[in-house]
């Protein structure tokens, strides 16, 4: 499974000089947890997550005035993307494997990760995909692993099976090249966790 598999694409960017407030309305309204931030030729030169907007936004209740040691803030408020991004940015390619990319994600505490062509934003890749892919039903699941194995080598050839994300397929045929090949294509369907290939005799079948 590669990130263009699963990544969300047309993806919403902003530019540096976007309001925090604008940028803020965007993750709220389309459920993100974070925007990449690209320049006046659509190259990514960083990304802006919640907690980068949140950060310093929310003043102290009022009421928190008469506290004792209360100091109000002080200093120049931010206003822009550009002065709360994060710069540099990590970015992956369409075709980096998922597997990756979720380790990436988890070693670096990051929610989403930018998917680019050259320097050009074409997607984005965030937890919640991933999760989404080892949720799918798995009657869903083996419906797709059929229709992969249908492509490659016609239809009724195989028996499919998902549980829990784990498919077994049974080859009418003793061909070990070809179930090495069916157990890869179906390694590359959204939600399969692991897929083995097993000759099936035709008593089997009834």
């Amino acid at each position: 499974m590669r990130a263009r598999d699963i990544m969300t694409s047309p993806v919403i960017t902003v530019r540096p000089d976007c309001t925090i407030k604008k940028a803020a309305g965007l993750l709220a309204a389309h459920g993100f947890t974070a925007l990449p931030v690209v320049d006046d030729d659509d190259r990514l030169i960083g990304i802006v997550t919640e907690a980068d907007l949140l950060r310093d936004r929310i003043p102290l209740d009022p009421r928190a005035h008469i506290l004792p040691g209360y100091e109000p803030a002080t200093g120049a408020v931010t206003t822009t993307v550009g002065e709360v991004m994060s710069t540099p940015v990590t970015a992956m390619g369409p075709g980096t494997d998922v597997a990756l990319l979720a380790a990436a994600l988890l070693d670096a505490h990051q929610r989403s990760m930018p998917i680019v062509e050259g320097s050009k934003v074409v997607g984005v890749v965030t937890r919640r995909d991933i999760v989404a892919t080892v949720a799918r039903d798995d009657a869903t699941v083996a419906d797709e692993v059929r229709h992969r194995l249908e492509i490659y080598g016609g239809p009724g050839r195989w028996h499919v099976e998902c549980h829990d994300g784990v498919v077994t397929i049974g080859d009418r045929f003793d061909d070990e090249t070809d179930r090495h090949v069916v157990s890869v294509l179906a390694e590359a369907v959204p939600g399969v966790v692991r897929a083995n290939a097993v000759a099936v005799r035709e008593e089997d079948d009834r």
